[in-house]
């Protein structure tokens, strides 16, 4: 597959693809994803999240964090009741039980964009009804009836690359080509989705960084992301305080804050138009910058400089 073509205008040279989305309408929300990146809070309702560990489970510390992340600038928050994680499987019922009453209150309070994260079709539904707008489905339509909840409803639907089946374990993966694997794979689920009534202008892809994938593969995917940019589809990215950054840098759990914001802004440079994290003023600074930089927002004001009696520095 060959590089995506860059843009030098006027506005940047800082060579970045040549990305043109039409507007996109999720829920209340408005986005030009060609000149705009969302970020996406992360707000796990579960005792074993690979992060926080627990830290949001209980109801309202969820609803709090929801809350606070919308209020430090996050455009979007995902809500997930389930870990991607090898483990038992949930009942659909617990899993609703601890995921619509945060979508419920969150929606009450704001008109950000609500992803849940789920692979169960009567979750979607359900949290669809409670007031999501985006469907976040980790195993790449492991039940393809998901698509068809989200075609008789106004969400959108996140389709993301992962090879096992849910909550299993997928032991020393391999791929000959990692990117052209991934686009493949990401082509043809989208292309079931259509197929299943979801119009391609509600569909987000997402190479899922770590997921089924090692390290040396995630490095690849953030190196070549702009090759899955370039099928056509915004490009969500999961890199926050993963493994691979932990292992790059030989950082635990806690300690992966620079790094993750290093892979962030690699990925929006690369294309990368949503991006979900877990230090959300830390990631909506660095996002707002390197829109900046790329010329594809103002700053703020401009003093440094501007005056005739401005102190250099």
């Amino acid at each position: 597959m060959t590089a995506p073509p860059v843009r030098q205008d006027a506005a940047t040279s800082f060579p970045q693809p040549q990305l043109r989305y039409p507007l996109r309408q999720i829920g209340e929300r408005s986005f030009d994803f060609s000149r705009q990146v969302a970020v996406m809070a992360v707000v796990n309702r579960t005792p074993d999240s690979f992060y926080d560990r627990g830290a949001t489970f209980a109801l309202d510390h969820a609803v709090r964090a929801s809350l606070s992340a919308v209020e430090v600038g996050a455009d979007w928050v995902d809500i997930g009741g389930v870990p991607f994680a090898p483990g038992p499987e949930l009942a659909v019922d617990e899993e609703c039980a601890r995921v619509l009453p945060v979508v419920q209150a969150l929606r009450a309070a704001s008109d950000c964009v609500i992803s849940v994260d789920t692979f169960q079709p009567e979750v979607a539904r359900r949290g669809i009804e409670a007031g999501a707008t985006v469907i976040n489905d980790t195993t790449g339509l492991f039940h393809p009836e998901l698509a068809d909840v989200v075609a008789d409803s106004a969400a959108t639907l996140v389709i993301t690359h992962s090879l096992a089946s849910p909550r299993t374990q997928y032991p020393h993966p391999q791929y000959g080509d990692v990117v052209a694997e991934i686009s493949e794979f990401l082509l043809r689920r989208v292309e079931l989705a259509v197929s299943r009534g979801v119009p391609e202008e509600r569909i987000i892809i997402d190479p899922g960084h770590d997921l089924n994938k090692n390290t040396l593969h995630t490095l690849e995917i953030t190196r070549r992301l702009g090759e899955l940019t370039a099928l056509g589809h915004p490009v969500l990215v999961a890199v926050s305080n993963k493994d691979f950054i932990g292992e790059t840098l030989d950082a635990p759990r806690g300690e992966r804050l620079e790094g993750s914001l290093a892979a962030m802004v690699a990925c929006v440079l690369a294309g990368a138009r949503i991006v979900r994290m877990h230090n959300v003023p830390e990631s909506v600074a660095a996002v707002r910058m390197t829109e900046g930089i790329l010329g594809l927002r103002q700053p703020s004001y401009l003093k440094h400089n501007m005056g005739e009696f401005n102190v250099q520095g």
